[in-house]
């Protein structure tokens, strides 16, 4: 599949919060749409384009108003001392390579990146790929876990 990878600007916020409903999909189906507006996950799309918020879209050649995967990264609020990172592609076009192009373009951009804080189980296969990135999980809670890259 040919796509192309461009950089998210403040008009992507729903490209966002579609992308945030694509990565709560599982196996087992999808939830309901308005579970992306649950703070938990609000928090990565709303009010995108503020200072500090970076990352990239991954489109089908052929049919640019189609994304199928984003990658970005939020600095840190008031709240959190470590940037979060948001990861996900379309249901169906994973383990295509689309993510790693993705997080290969976010590294490249912010090369002072080296610590983010991802929510997910350590089983989530995103871990794995930001592993093969030369990130390592250095807290794992519950429900999340904290990575770190050498930059």
């Amino acid at each position: 599949m040919d796509y192309v990878i461009r950089p998210l600007t403040a008009a992507d916020e729903p490209i966002l919060w579609e992308m945030l409903y694509q990565a709560l999909q599982t196996a087992e189906g999808a939830p309901p749409r308005d579970i992306v507006r649950q703070p938990q996950f609000a928090r990565h799309a709303e009010g995108w384009g503020r200072v500090g918020d970076t990352g990239f879209v991954a489109y089908d050649a052929k049919q640019k108003d189609k994304p199928l995967g984003a990658v970005w990264l939020r600095l840190a609020t008031e709240t959190k001392a470590t940037p979060e990172l948001a990861f996900a592609g379309k249901s169906g076009l994973r383990r295509r390579g689309i993510g790693a192009a993705l997080l290969t373009q976010l590294v490249k951009a912010s090369p002072q990146l080296s610590t983010i804080s991802i929510s997910a189980p350590a089983n989530n296969p995103a871990v794995r790929l930001y592993e093969r990135f030369g990130f390592k999980i250095v807290r794992q809670g519950e429900r999340d876990v904290t990575m770190r890259r050498e930059a």
